[in-house]
């Protein structure tokens, strides 16, 4: 790992900005089903896929989205607590272009969720899978970025421990 002296800031500016990107076409994407749709309004694409408008006050799953309003804060704080130490992280680790991508959508994603807590109290959800009387979570973009991540975040950790364990034997 490089000393943060050391790193060159070009990378650290190439991955927040496509944070950035992931941010815009989040909050794009948001802002088109806020204005087109009515809430609980929904559209069949497939037959185990619609379009929705749905708010969630809570975290992933709406876990606690019943509470009294807290839980805003609290996850607000946490998401721009994430954002720090991931600059941080991609500043020490600009060599590992898989482990920066996968931070880099975690961020973008957790950033996303953020700025709709922030001005309106909720996160918009627009993205709804189904099987008959089953049904996943409606989520986002920002959701879709984050899930990649946590998986990339995974994938090069286990690739990274094989790599290591051949490196030794």
């Amino acid at each position: 790992m490089a000393d943060t002296k050391e790193a060159p800031r070009a990378p650290l500016a190439r991955w927040l900005g496509l944070a950035a990107l992931i941010i815009v076409f989040d909050q794009a994407t948001k802002l088109y089903f806020e204005n087109a749709f009515a809430y609980g309004q929904r559209l069949n694409v497939l037959p185990i896929f619609d379009f929705t408008l749905m708010y969630n006050r809570g975290a992933a799953f709406s876990f606690l989205a019943s509470e009294e309003g807290w839980q805003r804060w609290l996850f607000t704080v946490l998401g721009i607590g994430a954002a720090v130490v991931i600059t941080w992280l991609l500043r020490r680790t600009h060599g590992q272009p898989r482990f920066c991508l996968a931070l880099t959508l975690i961020m973008g994603g957790a950033l996303g969720n953020v700025i709709d807590r922030v001005a309106y109290g909720h996160v918009i959800d627009f993205l709804l899978f189904y099987w008959r009387d089953w049904y996943y979570p409606a989520f986002n973009v920002a959701d879709v970025a984050i899930t990649c991540g946590a998986v990339l975040l995974v994938l090069d950790e286990i690739l990274r421990a094989r790599k290591a364990r051949a490196a030794s034997a």
